[in-house]
């Protein structure tokens, strides 16, 4: 089964996150600095007549990076073109793509740290000047041609910013964090889903399934489609507590929103290295996980909720940690609690 916690996008997600999508800046929920300070540079853009500055969107998986990109453009009213990074690979590729745009568009790249170095080095004079240098034909026989582009919006979204390169960040100028959300805004953003989906829920429920949802609203909507189908099943006109429990233990999500990857994680850390600190890559193939999915999909949220921290000699567990595993914690040292 799928891990249903995880901030990475799922097959299933894609129906029902465009349904729920919010158009405007006004339906967006949460993350209020970034979102005001967007509508201001926004609104200055269309009193200076001008594209708006390049933007680029960091922070971990799932908290509406993609959305916020198709709200700028729909705020704009301009069009707006999609692409990945990692599909990217030639230049022909970048160059078929700003071919396709219009005055004022905005060009949105996910996975923006994936893209090949060359060809973050042809997109420079496209963000600067609004000009494409591309060499054609094979060796012996190439010439480098010069493109003239209609002035645009990229806007990037990355979770790993620090893998970007010093030269393209520094072209982008609105660099924007997106944070964890608070139990109150999830809750907001769950019962605005089960409005959208015509699947009521009780305050009681929503908070409860806000809490699960580890701070991020891809993980509030997909938990909240998994426990309207118990609901469904059950022949429940609403979700109540009861539903609501039910069907998260049956996907083994807790009460602090960890799954069996976390605890499995955790665990290896207390059993296997003492509590740490341990180096990325011995934890890595302690556990079968690449270290990209453990800084990108599983650290995250353990760091923000003070379940693990980093030092320089590697990763550590905290108190709270023993707790969630019910392992004394006696000073580094470790006990299966009894009681």
């Amino acid at each position: 089964m799928e891990r249903v916690v995880t901030g990475e996008e799922l097959e299933d997600d894609g129906v029902v996150d465009n349904t729920i999508r919010p158009e405007v800046l006004d339906e967006y929920i949460g993350q209020s600095e970034v979102k005001e300070n967007i509508r201001v540079f926004i609104e200055a853009s269309k009193i200076r007549g001008e594209v708006l500055d390049h933007v680029l969107l960091y922070g971990p998986p799932g908290l509406g990076k993609t959305t916020l990109a198709f709200i700028i453009a729909r705020e704009l009213g301009v069009n707006i073109k999609t692409a990945s990074g990692p599909s990217i690979e030639k230049s022909g590729d970048l160059a078929a793509i700003l071919s396709t745009l219009e005055p004022g568009d905005v060009l949105f790249i996910d996975e923006i740290h994936r893209m090949p170095r060359f060809i973050e080095e042809i997109l420079y004079p496209a963000m600067e000047d609004f000009t494409l240098d591309i060499i054609i034909g094979g060796e012996g026989s190439s010439r480098s041609i010069k493109i003239d582009l209609p002035p645009f919006t990229l806007v990037g979204a990355t979770t790993r910013v620090g893998d970007l390169s010093a030269p393209l960040r520094d072209r982008f100028g609105i660099i924007s964090k997106l944070k964890f959300y608070t139990t109150e805004e999830l809750t907001e953003i769950i019962k605005r889903t089960s409005r959208v989906l015509d699947m009521p829920i009780d305050d009681e429920a929503a908070v409860e399934l806000a809490k699960r949802s580890r701070g991020t609203p891809r993980i509030a909507n997909r938990l909240f489609k998994r426990v309207r189908d118990f609901a469904l099943v059950d022949k429940k006109e609403s979700i109540d507590l009861e539903v609501m429990e039910k069907a998260l233990d049956r996907l083994k999500v807790g009460k602090s929103g960890l799954d069996e990857t976390d605890h499995q994680l955790l665990r290896a850390i207390i059993e296997r290295f003492n509590g740490g600190p341990v180096g990325i890559d011995a934890l890595a193939s302690s556990i079968g996980e690449e270290t990209s999915t453990i800084e990108d999909v599983i650290e995250p949220y353990l760091l923000q909720e003070g379940y693990l921290k980093r030092t320089s000699r590697g990763r550590m567990v905290t108190e709270k940690a023993y707790k969630e595993l019910n392992i004394n914690y006696q000073g580094g040292l470790f006990s299966l609690d009894i009681e």
